[in-house]
C-alpha cells in the first residue's frame, strides 16, 4: 500500500511539474510538488545572498553578468535515494515559476552524488551552480530535492537562494 501511495504521489507531483502553473494555491507559500512532504534533507547555498559580477574572459560566456554560487545537499539522519530535484524562481508579482528540473541521473552528475544516493551525513555539492544574464536583475530561487528511503517514504529538502541585482564593489 505504501508503494502504491508513493507512486500516486510521484505521478501527481510530476503532473504538477508538467502543468503550466507550478503554484496553484496562492494562499500557500510552497509550489504544489513540495507541499505535504516531510523535510529531511538540508540544502545550503554559498554565498547567500548572491550578487552579480561582470563576466571575465575566462568565463567564455556570451553573457555580461554571472551570479557565482555553489549549492550543497546533505541528508543528516538517513541514507536516501534522490527521485528528482530542481528549482523554482520568483522575480515578479506572479510568484513561483518552474526553472530547473533534474532527474536522478542528472542530479547525480551535477552534485557529484554517485547513483543519486544521499549517504547519511555526506555533503554533495554543485560547485558551479551559476546564473547568467545580460542584465543584473534580482529574484529568488527555491531549490529542492525529493528523495525516498528504503521503505519508499518520500522526503524533501528545500532552500531559498536570494539573487540580487546590485553589483558589489570589492
Amino acid at each position: 500500500m505504501r508503494h502504491l501511495l508513493f507512486a500516486l504521489l510521484m505521478i501527481l507531483g510530476l503532473q504538477a511539474w508538467s502543468q503550466d502553473s507550478a503554484w496553484t494555491n496562492k494562499s500557500r507559500v510552497l509550489p504544489d510538488v513540495l507541499r505535504k512532504v516531510p523535510e529531511a534533507v538540508f540544502i545550503k547555498h554559498n554565498p547567500n545572498p548572491n550578487y552579480p559580477e561582470e563576466t571575465v574572459p575566462e568565463d567564455k560566456s556570451e553573457f555580461t553578468y554571472v551570479w557565482r554560487h555553489a549549492t550543497s545537499v546533505t541528508s543528516p539522519d538517513m541514507t536516501l535515494t534522490v527521485k528528482f530535484a530542481g528549482s523554482y524562481i520568483w522575480y515578479n508579482e506572479d510568484g513561483w515559476k518552474k526553472n530547473v528540473f533534474y532527474n536522478k541521473r542528472q542530479f547525480a552528475k551535477k552534485f557529484n552524488c554517485p547513483k543519486g544516493i544521499l549517504v547519511k551525513g555526506v555533503t554533495y555539492t554543485f560547485e558551479k551552480n551559476y546564473r547568467w544574464g545580460n542584465q543584473p536583475y534580482g529574484g529568488d530561487a527555491l531549490w529542492y530535492v525529493i528523495a525516498e528511503d528504503e521503505e519508499g517514504n518520500m522526503y524533501k529538502g528545500m532552500s531559498i537562494l536570494e539573487t540580487e541585482s546590485e553589483i558589489q564593489t570589492k
